[in-house]
């Protein structure tokens, strides 16, 4: 390309995403833990009074962000690379004198937090709304098509499933938030607003939780 040698490599960074030669998320996760850690680490031993109202509202705002970053493009399905970025939620919670010792479930519900995996299945159901209503750039015809059979049950906004081969096909955006789309109820997907949306999705988290492995 203008006379200079493109060089051969098994990965590449593209608007902060890593893109491996076999498409998976394993180099992501470690870039994303990498950072995620680091934050943490600074937090942990600059912030002395570690009371929860602070840590938590430091942690949503300089550590997650890290690890939540353009997850509808590089959202990760082996168990390797999700407990990887778990880790970070659990050394944060730990970091809580009150919350030190109760189990990793008991540090989320005191903390009213989510799983990591709850957020990223939260976060495709949230493109995926604003993609049915105009609100991103990406067409959502481009990726899906609706189910327009009258013998559809629950919402009228249930998506087709497609036929596929390969387990990264599997795990591609626009075929692992079917199922979760297609579980919520018609008052979630036929929200008003995105923050409706959000809201009603809360009420909904059963179901996320149901459908994770």
């Amino acid at each position: 390309m203008n006379n200079q040698a493109l060089a051969t490599v098994s990965h590449e960074k593209d608007l902060g995403v890593v893109i491996s030669n076999d498409l998976k998320a394993s180099q992501q996760c470690s870039q994303a833990y990498s950072k995620a850690s680091k934050m943490l680490g600074l937090l942990n031993r600059t912030i002395i009074y570690k009371s929860q109202e602070i840590l938590l509202r430091l942690y949503k705002s300089l550590v997650r962000p890290h690890l939540e970053y353009c997850t509808a493009a590089w959202s990760p399905h082996y168990k390797k690379d999700k407990e990887l970025l778990e880790r970070i939620q659990r050394r944060f919670t730990r970091m809580i004198p009150e919350l030190k010792r109760s189990p990793y479930p008991d540090r989320l519900k005191a903390l009213h937090l989510w799983t990591l995996e709850e957020r990223r299945i939260r976060a495709d159901l949230i493109e995926v709304f604003k993609m049915l209503n105009g609100l991103s750039g990406i067409p959502f015809e481009s990726m899906f098509t609706l189910d327009t059979s009258k013998r559809t049950r629950g919402h009228s906004y249930k998506i087709l499933k497609s036929r596929f081969n390969t387990d990264l096909r599997q795990h591609f955006f626009s075929e692992r938030v079917i199922n979760f789309w297609n579980s919520l109820d018609d008052s979630t997907v036929s929200a008003t607003s995105l923050n409706i949306f959000k809201q009603r999705l809360k009420q909904q988290r059963h179901l996320l939780q149901m459908g994770l492995p």
